[in-house]
């Protein structure tokens, strides 16, 4: 039978979570790198073993960690991220420019198909490559390099590349995003990098046609579908079918669509997970009523989903990072929530119980499904 591992990342340490495939009874390992913030905790699909971990503290600095045995030990790996573009600023909230600077990884994205390949998010907003397994990291210029970059601006969590995606059909194809900048395209491995964020509305920009600037905070792709886009941004959900080249609302009949997380069922591409909160002031669920909204049309008609979740009183937020799906038929589906809460669903949205209660505020979850 299939197995699952769930991980984890969390504001002191990082968890790692597994069961079999009926995802009914859990084993819990943790904490890892006890009173860290882990940003992220990722597996390679290459290696199911090989996992990778963000850990950063405001004495410390930034450690990337690394595990060739499914997280049962770990290693830090070279964490001297050399900057390759050229020095420069971006604009700040008051308008004044601002110099680049290094403060954490927040996303970590292993290739495809080599385990020693592995892309950094970091903020301020630049993207790194390693070829040597976590060892030696080297920026991609082109991205910070773009015309736009001095125009970029912070969003309220920093001025982070939070999101990658790596087209499992066309090589060399990835797609990213940054708060608060918008989506951008590389079809060469991100050599260079084009602006993807033509039908974005964002009430600050009052150009409509603005080419950047835009509050991204998730993109999400099936992969047997990689022009199609779904994004859940600062305000609006939105769906591409043209990777990008043009953006559409598909909000629908949702409570509120502001919100972090979204993510795409496994086995059906046109079904959409999102957890909508109440404003960009209040982050937390509308009338303290914890939700999954689903959409099986690919937007536009939503169905809330609540069975096992809490009803009232419940304010916590799920952050964009904290949502995964997994590839069982019917798929599992988890998030955390900065409550400390883990859940799961493995029927596709259906019922949901928590793995666990009482963790950290999570940052970010994963998911592996192992053979």
């Amino acid at each position: 039978m299939s197995k699952v591992r769930v991980l984890v990342g969390t504001r002191k340490g990082a968890f790692i979570l597994t069961s079999d495939g009926k995802r009914e009874n859990w084993k819990v390992s943790g904490p890892h790198f006890a009173g860290w913030e882990l940003y992220h905790v990722k597996g390679s699909p290459a290696d199911p073993n090989r996992l990778y971990a963000s850990q950063s503290s405001g004495w410390f600095g930034q450690i990337i960690q690394r595990s060739n045995d499914g997280g049962e030990t770990w290693e830090p790996v070279g964490n001297k991220f050399v900057y390759e573009g050229v020095p420069g600023t971006h604009q700040w909230y008051d308008g004044t420019q601002h110099p680049w600077e290094f403060k954490r990884v927040w996303h970590l994205e292993p290739s495809l198909t080599d385990p020693d390949m592995i892309f950094a998010g970091v903020e301020d907003a630049a993207m790194f490559k390693s070829t040597d397994g976590g060892k030696n990291w080297h920026e991609l210029p082109g991205l910070r390099g773009h015309g736009s970059g001095p125009r970029w601006q912070p969003g309220a969590g920093g001025m982070c590349l939070h999101t990658i995606l790596l087209d499992p059909v066309n090589p060399g194809r990835m797609f990213i995003a940054i708060s608060a900048a918008g989506a951008f395209r590389s079809g060469d491995g991100g050599e260079t990098w084009q602006p993807i964020n033509k039908g974005l509305k964002s009430e600050s920009i009052p150009d409509p046609n603005a080419e950047v600037g835009h509050c991204v905070h998730r993109i999400a792709q099936h992969r047997s579908r990689p022009d199609t886009l779904f994004m859940q941004k600062h305000w609006d959900v939105m769906r591409s079918d043209d990777a990008g080249d043009n953006w559409r609302e598909v909000s629908g009949n949702l409570p509120t669509d502001f919100g972090f997380v979204i993510d795409v069922n496994s086995n059906e591409p046109e079904t959409i997970y999102v957890v909508p909160i109440k404003s960009d002031q209040e982050h937390f669920p509308l009338e303290g009523k914890l939700r999954v909204y689903r959409s099986r049309t690919g937007g536009n008609e939503w169905e809330a989903l609540t069975n096992g979740l809490p009803q009232s009183n419940c304010y916590v937020n799920v952050l964009r990072d904290a949502m995964a799906v997994d590839s069982l038929d019917k798929c599992g589906v988890y998030f955390g929530t900065t409550g400390g809460q883990v859940y799961v669903s493995p029927d596709a949205g259906e019922h949901w119980s928590p793995i666990v209660h009482d963790l950290p505020a999570v940052l970010s979850v994963e998911v592996q499904t192992l053979k």
